[in-house]
């Protein structure tokens, strides 16, 4: 788990948020609120999101008409996460967290199932740290024998 965490909030642009996932080398930041709790979370994924090209809303067509496969609400919601310029716009909002007494099977499968990276280490509402899939596979490397 890295503790020392970088972190956004709502109003940072995403310029920014691109520059400190590339300087740092970090697949996600988390974004919290003024008290420090996590309200969202904004990926390499998110921002790739914004590049891929938008497509109509879906519908399914049945005779003579048309049956919407998505609301209103949801492709609006598209239309920001690719033009908006704010993290509140990118972000997802609905993060998976993690304790920090949970074990590594619990943390692997969570990030495997949810399809989850980064995941942030919450304790009592707020967060502690940040774990990626990363960190996991170096969990995986087994340290080298001291030489005889």
């Amino acid at each position: 788990m890295t503790t020392d965490v970088v972190s956004v909030t709502p109003d940072t642009p995403v310029d920014r948020i691109a520059r400190l996932m590339g300087e740092r080398d970090i697949s996600g930041l988390p974004v919290v609120d003024d008290t420090g709790q996590v309200v969202g979370i904004v990926t390499d994924l998110d921002l790739i999101a914004r590049n891929a090209r938008l497509g109509p809303p879906a519908y399914f067509q049945l005779l003579d008409g048309r049956i919407p496969l998505e609301t209103p609400g949801h492709y609006r919601r598209r239309l920001r996460h690719m033009l908006g310029g704010l993290a509140r716009d990118v972000m997802t909002e609905d993060v998976v967290t993690i304790g920090p007494d949970e074990d590594v099977e619990t943390l692997a499968t969570l990030m495997e199932k949810r399809k989850v990276n980064p995941v942030p280490v919450v304790e009592t509402g707020r967060m502690v740290g940040i774990v990626s899939r990363a960190d996991v596979v170096r969990l995986m490397a087994p340290e080298p024998s001291p030489a005889k």
